[in-house]
């Protein structure tokens, strides 16, 4: 069974930072894309971060400068380095990866970590 495992979410303190983990298992013959998402209540899904299988990324306007996203192909690991966290960044947020099985592509989401960024 594939899935997708989150870790890091927790309580930071405005300006501070943590690093989001997310870990694909299963049995799948590679990772193309994978991203980054975060949800408020009420809101829709956003996109944070996307990182291709070569290494290419990109981020919303809102994070640049602030958050890095990066992957290790060897452990089918995507990472999010949060730095500069602002209270209005207190949302759940989801991995998201492209998985080839077999000749296919499907995309997995993992369960969400919670990241409240309150004084």
């Amino acid at each position: 069974q594939v899935q997708l495992v989150e870790s890091g979410g927790g309580l930071v303190q405005p300006g501070g930072s943590l690093r989001l983990s997310c870990a694909a298992s299963g049995r799948f013959f590679s990772i193309s894309d994978m991203h980054w998402y975060r949800q408020a209540p009420g809101k829709q899904r956003e996109l944070v971060a996307h990182i291709t299988s070569g290494g290419s990324t990109n981020y919303a306007d809102s994070v640049k400068g602030r958050f890095t996203i990066s992957r290790d192909n060897t452990k089918n690991t995507v990472s999010l380095q949060m730095n500069s966290l602002k209270p209005e960044e207190t949302d759940v947020y989801y991995c998201n990866a492209q998985l080839v099985i077999g000749s296919e592509g499907f995309g997995y989401w993992g369960q969400g970590t919670q990241v409240t960024v309150s004084s």
